[in-house]
């Protein structure tokens, strides 16, 4: 964001330029002559003349000459930039104007972060910890849709009367959700911003993911994310309207006036309660690329074209002989629609027009279905877990765990009423069928595995069924144990000249080795190595290790990283058999061989006398 730092008192200088170092696009602006600034004749006349050429202003020093240098130039809140006046010691970051639209709120976050001061915001709906309804749309990506008790605005009237209008609808709403009033929220699609809503929601909203189980007369507000209005009258709504429509169009030859094609094309959407802000793209047949209606769309919409031949392998609900007979294949719109949006469920099943034919189907992204979240518990410990891993067992209906390697304590945070098993008495079969129980009636399942679930997870078998069944899966990373071992050890694993490659694999047990990842060839580069899961072949991984190692070779042994019964067992490479004996150590244990374990010689090169200036003021 451009935004312009205006350096007030001198007292300030210091500010100044560190938010200078740290907010791209800022520029200092003062009335004095310092170096690295530029010179203005006064603080009001610089405002004056460039409000609105600036994202941003940041006033340091005191409160009175920022308002007095921006009130003659105060609009509104949905043109005025962002204001944050900064006390000349640094101690308070305030939101002046434009808070949430204009983005103050979070500025003064930001700097106060910046300067280590406290950031001051007065809006009710950040003091509160409530959701800026005005600025949902702007964060993710949605078009609002608003109906209020007020009247709304006419599409006949001016532009200006009419957004003033959607303005008034808007502050009614917002009136409504801060004083506290029942709130229904429907959510009809998943996306980045409805998993946000849910995972903030305030106590008195209540989440609905169908509009038939909404009872209006239980509500003084209504909130929905969408891409088809709701039908609900005699209540003020907002539909924030996300663009996941992907809309399929048939055409006969040179189908003109184009006008009225496309205000046809606009008016069916309508009838079906869809904004054509909903639509993500439009697509056709290859063969109606250069058709004029086609032509109209360049520029406005993301434009897709399929040959006959995929087409034709789409199967669709209304087939037709006659397009068959002339384009090559039974269908376009509904093809198209199918094929553009991945999913075969039509929202608008094909509808005809004199000279074009539309159809409309949902991204299957954007779908509300089940969805199973693989997430990486970290080495044990439960605040080990990623901020993400964490939210995600939560949200979730349904938590699968895996039994005695991961401890329960992470389960914890389960909300009411969720579903908690471990898997350590479930075979493959048994799990799948739960997870699949709890996916088709569209819950959310986290498969929770110990560390990192791409690290020796046991998740391939899992990832192929799920792909065998068209399920909906993420994976959620999470700290590993190795990780974990060189963080208990306070060892670097790669040390500048001497090892800088990090080894992680397993001895051969049960699970045969390939030949060319044999322990006694890997450790020929005498890299920091990380063997999982092979405590109970300790023997022979010493043996192989022997034949390129010295047996003077730091080794460590470690039990239960970050669990409360952890124990760490350090030695020599000729030792590695004995500790792991005597300790009675077996499963969940990692063994880790190098000469980086707890060795402090050497300099990383970005303490070198080469890169010193680098950490200069």
């Amino acid at each position: 964001m451009k935004t312009a730092i205006i350096l007030v008192s001198e007292a300030g200088l210091n500010s100044a330029r560190l938010l200078l170092k740290e907010l791209p696009g800022a520029t200092i602006f003062t009335p004095r002559h310092e170096e690295g600034c530029t010179h203005i004749e006064s603080a009001g006349s610089f405002t004056a003349d460039n409000f609105n050429r600036y994202g941003a202003f940041i006033f340091i020093g005191a409160m009175g000459i920022c308002v007095r240098s921006i009130a003659p130039c105060v609009k509104n809140k949905y043109t005025d930039p962002a204001v944050v006046c900064v006390d000349s010691t640094g101690k308070y970051a305030i939101s002046v104007l434009s808070g949430h639209i204009g983005g103050a709120n979070e500025l003064a976050v930001v700097v106060a972060g910046i300067l280590g001061a406290e950031p001051v915001v007065t809006t009710q709906s950040d003091l509160t910890g409530l959701w800026a309804l005005d600025r949902l749309p702007g964060r993710f990506g949605w078009f609002p849709v608003i109906r209020a008790t007020s009247p709304a605005p006419s599409p006949a009237e001016p532009a200006s009367t009419s957004e003033e209008k959607m303005r008034v609808c808007m502050n009614e709403a917002i009136g409504i959700f801060v004083a506290g009033k029942p709130t229904a929220l429907l959510l009809e699609v998943r996306d980045e911003g409805t998993d946000w809503l849910e995972a903030h929601l305030p106590a008195h909203v209540e989440v609905f993911y169908r509009l038939e189980d909404i009872d209006p007369s239980r509500f003084e507000l209504v909130l929905c994310v969408s891409p088809k209005i709701p039908p609900l009258e005699g209540k003020p709504l907002i539909c924030y309207v996300p663009r996941v429509l992907h809309a399929g169009i048939g055409l006969a030859h040179q189908a003109e006036p184009v006008n009225t094609v496309m205000k046809a094309l606009q008016d069916e959407l309508k009838a079906c309660n869809i904004p054509l802000q909903a639509i993500a793209s439009f697509s056709t047949i290859d063969a109606k690329r250069e058709e004029p209606v086609v032509k109209s769309l360049e520029g406005k919409w993301e434009l897709r074209f399929y040959t006959a031949g995929e087409l034709a392998e789409v199967e669709v609900p209304t087939p037709s002989p006659t397009v068959m007979k002339h384009m090559g294949t039974p269908s376009v719109c509904e093809a198209a629609a199918i094929l553009s949006a991945g999913n075969a469920q039509l929202v608008m099943p094909k509808r005809k027009g004199g000279n074009y034919t539309i159809a409309v189907a949902m991204d299957i992204r954007a779908v509300r279905r089940g969805h199973i979240e693989i997430v990486g518990a970290g080495p044990g410990s439960p605040d080990l877990i990623s901020v993400r891993g964490r939210q995600m067992l939560e949200k979730a209906d349904l938590i699968l765990y895996a039994g005695s390697l991961v401890p329960r304590e992470l389960t914890l945070c389960a909300k009411p009423g969720a579903t908690v098993r471990s898997s350590a008495s479930m075979d493959l079969e048994e799990q799948f069928a739960l997870m699949k129980e709890f996916y088709d009636k569209g819950k959310f399942i986290v498969r929770l595995h110990t560390g990192d679930p791409c690290i020796y997870g046991a998740i391939q078998e899992q990832m192929n069924y799920f792909d065998r069944h068209n399920m909906s899966y993420h994976i959620t990373p999470g700290i590993s144990s190795f990780q974990a071992a060189a963080a208990a050890l306070k060892s670097q694993f790669t040390i500048p000249e001497k090892v800088q490659s990090i080894i992680l694999t397993r001895g051969e047990g049960r699970t045969p080795m390939p030949e060319r990842e044999k322990l006694h060839l890997l450790a020929r580069s005498q890299s920091t190595m990380c063997i999982f899961l092979s405590a109970g072949i300790a023997e022979q991984v010493q043996a192989e290790l022997l034949q390129e190692y010295p047996e003077t070779t730091p080794v460590a042994v470690c039990y239960h990283l970050t669990w409360q019964d952890e124990r760490i067992f350090t030695g020599e490479l000729k030792d590695l058999a004995r500790i792991v004996k005597e300790n009675s150590l077996t499963l969940t244990t990692m063994i880790v061989v190098g000469e980086a374990i707890g060795n402090r010689e050497g300099l990383s090169r970005l303490y070198a006398h080469e890169f010193k200036h680098l950490f200069r003021q």
